[in-house]
């Protein structure tokens, strides 16, 4: 397994560089395609990159924004990564953006599948995404030790699936390995010595213990402390 690895001075060096890398990604793959679908996670990691993206001139009214994963919880809840997107993404010329929810008003995320899936299947392969990756190695919702775990990084598995994890509030839904890994563009963001040491103790190991490895091939790593 093979990935680029970008060791930055500092973070804000880091949130400019990377936020660049991400329009310059959208506006090529915006010349093969009418639209093309942006993936990213949520958390406060990603949130001084969104920062300088939101106001990157391409053409976002052709873009489609979507969670790598998210919380099964309303957009208004305390909890939920929407929304951090509405507020640090989908502003200035990102408003634009159209944004496809990984929430729909069920009591569980297996009501909601197939109509929450269709549409980013539609535009499939994702043109470019963003992960995380937290220091037990997991990534989007793919946790170590989650129920369906071992269906979710199958060559067959669907567009979403909801996981339950140990220590987890409340259930996921997350984008599942293959529609990450089939990205046109893939690009990790992790902050801090601990996270590091994690990327560097993945190698080698199965994805099940080490989800993001289900990912990693092909893709640019940032890192900052």
């Amino acid at each position: 397994m093979s990935y680029e690895f970008i060791e930055y001075d500092d973070r804000e060096i880091l949130a400019v560089d990377l936020a660049n890398q991400l329009a310059g990604d959208l506006v090529a793959a915006l010349t093969h395609n009418e639209r093309v679908a942006l993936a990213v996670p949520g958390g406060t990691s990603p949130g001084p990159v969104f920062d300088d993206l939101c106001a990157a001139k391409l053409d976002w009214d052709r873009v489609d924004v979507l969670l790598t994963d998210e919380r099964w919880v309303p957009e208004d809840h305390e909890r939920s990564n929407t929304r951090l997107l509405r507020q640090r993404l989908l502003i200035e010329r990102a408003a634009a953006a159209g944004y496809l929810p990984l929430y729909a008003p069920h009591p569980e995320p297996e009501g909601a599948l197939d109509a929450l899936a269709e549409p980013i299947a539609a535009e499939m392969p994702l043109a470019v995404v963003l992960l995380g990756m937290g220091a037990d190695m997991h990534t989007a919702s793919l946790f170590p030790g989650a129920d369906r775990l071992a269906e979710a990084l199958s060559p067959k598995a669907p567009v979403l699936m909801p996981m339950r994890a140990p220590g987890a509030p409340e259930p996921r839904i997350t984008l599942t390995a293959p529609v990450l890994n089939g990205a046109l563009a893939k690009h990790v963001l992790i902050f801090g010595a601990e996270k590091r040491d994690a990327l560097e103790a993945a190698k080698g190991k199965p994805a099940l213990e080490a989800p993001i490895n289900a990912v990693l091939s092909g893709a640019i790593v940032h890192w900052a402390e």
